[in-house]
């Protein structure tokens, strides 16, 4: 396991996250020695990565009545990567596209069948990881803007925004670093905005570029604040964003240990539509209804159907 971790900590090169996960790892790992029955599920630090991880863990308890422990809420790729490599966490949803792009640092491919395929290969053979059947949907980065502002600009896809370079961009700190992100969208587009892109909260950015403080967002393409807000999410005309499928993504170990967790997880293999995931998505931010009812409702729809 220690060889693992320092090759992924080699890779990845987050200090930010060595931090979080030495402070809590051998406490953590005294747990699990001390139950070994127990699943931990982890997520991202949003709402659709969050409400993942509880379907995930519902559906586990429900099909396997293996106890769950929940880790939600951990931060970005790197931290939810680096904790399932160390063994924090036993799996967590992740998206084919990150996995090549953020943690492999492959080039862009937007083949979603190819990238499926080098993501489980690289990951079976450096970390011991598995990524088990894709959901339907694809949750890919997008540039969105302000329906009244990209129409009185003539703003549609991505390329119209070279002739605007005056625009002032909001960006998560990820997206800024992330080679599927900014720094490869610069060099693909030709898009190297005059201002450097203001460095923002993922939550904050809809209602930024609706209220004018920015005009253009990264945006995620299942988010259900792009109706609320009114916004238009240009067309990646040049094919720059890989696929991005969300995945359980989980530790070998753990399978082979627990092999009823794939069983469980196999359902959600090709399940939830974009609208689908954008209305739960929505139900949460802006419905204000709590991600274990949105869950549990969704568990149950799924169970009815097979």
């Amino acid at each position: 396991m220690a060889t693992r971790l320092r090759a992924a900590l080699g890779l990845l090169g987050f200090v930010a996250a060595t931090t979080v996960i030495f402070a809590t790892l051998f406490g953590v790992i005294d747990l699990r020695r001390a139950n070994q029955r127990q699943i931990a599920v982890g997520s991202k630090a949003f709402t659709e990565s969050i409400l993942l991880g509880e379907i995930m863990a519902q559906l586990i308890e429900k099909k396997t009545g293996l106890p769950v422990e929940r880790r939600m809420n951990l931060g970005g790729t790197h931290i939810c990567f680096v904790a399932l490599v160390a063994g924090e966490i036993d799996l967590y949803a992740e998206y084919t596209g990150t996995g090549l792009a953020a943690i492999l640092a492959a080039p862009t491919n937007t083949d979603p069948t190819e990238v499926l395929t080098h993501v489980r290969r690289e990951f079976r053979a450096r970390w011991e990881l598995e990524w088990l059947a894709p959901m339907q949907f694809n949750n890919t980065y997008a540039l969105a803007m302000a329906e009244p502002r990209a129409e009185e600009l003539g703003i549609r896809k991505v390329s119209d925004l070279t002739k605007h370079l005056d625009l002032l961009a909001g960006f998560p700190a990820e997206f800024m670093a992330r080679e599927d992100g900014y720094p490869g969208l610069r060099v693909h587009y030709g898009l190297d905005f005059e201002r450097e892109p203001k460095t923002m909260e993922a939550g904050l950015m809809y209602g930024a570029v609706a209220n004018g403080e920015v005009d253009v967002i990264s945006a995620y393409a299942t988010d259900g604040r792009i109706e609320k807000f009114q916004l238009r999410v240009l067309e990646d005309d040049r094919a720059f964003f890989p696929p991005y499928q969300a995945t359980p993504l989980a530790r070998s170990e753990t399978l082979g240990r627990h092999p009823g967790v794939a069983e469980a997880l196999a359902v959600l293999g090709g399940k939830i539509t974009d609208a689908e995931m954008r209305k739960m998505n929505a139900e949460i931010d802006l419905g204000g209804r709590s991600v274990e009812d949105v869950a549990a409702q969704f568990v149950v729809k799924i169970a009815s159907n097979r």
